[in-house]
């Protein structure tokens, strides 16, 4: 079985496309997408409406959940635009989407940690960086979940990692958000190019054969549309560069 894995598109369309381009090619049996679809200065709207053609499991990520849960005034000015851009069947669709799935026999799909949407499964922050968390640190979070493959995303941080024996967590990176748009942490989420990053997962005799892939694509259409947008921290980041008010 080949599992074609993405996350944490952000709305950026043009990064999507390219991924769907990549993968159609190698034909998965299915693509699991691990939420965090929408926010961003860039694409929600459109984002969403190509998404919808993507067959395949869905998770629910934490920007998704706070879009459907929480009014305007609660959210930052990112998630504000995305509110304004997408109907309320649009956000009550959001949060209707399972926070957990096993998607396959023996395969868990999750957005952060089975249990939190917004914790970091295979990593940790120390002084401002993402670091790898020790094996025992992830396997206390993923509690009582003992899948062959655990899909997570959240981190935006591409890896794949031995949680036990037993246990293999892949994180397939970020579709359409390779670096924190953050001047007091820029360093906390950099995966070192703009690529629209993903995942696929061969089972083989022996175990998984994991597959970490990095598309390029035109980076300077949104850089473009964040800057339309008034957003030149999202155009900033997308530059490798760092934004300072």
């Amino acid at each position: 079985m080949r599992i074609a894995v993405i996350s944490d598109i952000h709305g950026n369309l043009p990064a999507l496309e390219a991924v769907l381009a990549d993968l159609r090619p190698r034909a998965p049996d299915l693509i699991v997408n691990l939420g965090d679809l929408v926010s961003a200065p860039l694409w929600p709207k459109e984002t969403l409406e190509l998404l919808r053609t993507v067959p395949g499991p869905v998770i629910r990520g934490n920007h998704d959940r706070w879009l459907a849960e929480r009014p305007p005034d609660e959210l930052g000015p990112t998630n504000r635009y995305v509110h304004h851009e997408l109907s309320a069947a649009d956000r009550a669709a959001l949060g209707d989407l399972p926070h957990q799935l096993e998607v396959a026999p023996g395969v868990v799909a999750v957005h952060g940690t089975p249990y939190r949407d917004t914790e970091y499964l295979l990593e940790e922050v120390a002084d401002f960086r993402l670091a790898r968390a020790p094996a025992g640190v992830v396997e206390v979070r993923l509690g009582d979940c003992r899948a062959e493959l655990v899909l997570c995303g959240h981190s935006h941080a591409q890896h794949s990692a031995a949680a036990t024996e037993r246990t293999l967590v892949v994180n397939p990176g970020s579709v359409g958000c390779p670096r924190r748009v953050d001047a007091r942490m820029p360093d906390l989420v950099e995966a070192g190019s703009p690529h629209a990053r993903y995942a696929v997962t061969t089972r083989k005799p022996h175990g998984w054969m994991v597959e970490l892939l990095a598309v390029p694509y035109d980076v300077t259409s949104v850089v473009a549309r964040a800057r339309q947008h008034r957003r030149p921290d999202w155009a900033a980041a997308f530059l490798g560069q760092v934004f300072d008010r």
